[in-house]
């Protein structure tokens, strides 16, 4: 899926050899200001790399059209956009920034069950919790049903019981639809027990990569 070779980033990020599978769930660790989300934006083309270069699917990124690969590569960041209005237009805007077809209310719903977002359609966005809004945004993503997940931190605002039921969920999720996730956490302890890989990063280089061999 994902090949990165000899990458270099604003002295924050030098990668020589790295390769991220398709349709696994990938956990991205280390300390805090190592690289792990500067790494997701080179991903998703947010940001380029000064030298080196990264494939997606054998196609170097820097020849794929950026409106082209964020339907397919769908990143979400630590602190996710939410946007005024009501729960139901921060579902719906995701869609239409994309150009999909809109979905009903029942979907949504569903939607918001899976994320475990007890919250009316119709209510103010403004109105709920820090842990509330990031699994709005969760949820918009979902909702675009791309290929890949770039989440950054997605459970970062949430108790440790929550973050496990939405763990859980995403997890199931990739593999029930045979997506691809790739997910920077600060918990070593997720990422062992949910990942099929584990990359680690310290002062911007691979010191580690653990893949399983199930």
């Amino acid at each position: 899926m994902f090949s990165l070779n000899n990458v270099r980033f604003n002295n924050i990020l030098d990668i020589k050899h790295l390769k991220i599978p398709s349709n696994k769930v990938t956990c991205i660790v280390g300390e805090s200001g190592s690289g792990k989300s500067t790494l997701l934006r080179l991903l998703n083309n947010l940001i380029s790399c000064d030298s080196g270069e990264i494939s997606f699917n054998d196609r170097p990124l820097s020849t794929i059209n950026s409106v082209e690969l964020r339907r397919t590569i769908v990143m979400l960041p630590q602190q996710p956009v939410i946007f005024p209005g009501t729960v139901k237009d921060n579902l719906l805007i995701g869609l239409k920034f994309a150009e999909k077809p809109l979905v009903d209310e029942e979907k949504l719903r569903q939607i918001l069950r899976m994320v475990s977002l007890s919250k009316e359609l119709y209510e103010d966005s403004d109105k709920l919790s820090g842990g509330e809004k990031q699994r709005l945004a969760l949820a918009r993503v979902i909702l675009l049903d791309p290929e890949v997940f770039l989440l950054d931190e997605p459970s970062s605002a949430l108790d440790e019981e929550t973050e496990r039921i939405i763990v859980e969920m995403l997890v199931a999720y990739t593999k029930d639809t045979n997506k691809t996730l790739i997910m920077v956490t600060h918990s070593k302890k997720v990422a062992k027990d949910y990942s099929d890989n584990i990359i680690e990063i310290n002062q911007g280089k691979v010191v580690n990569y653990t893949e399983d061999q199930v």
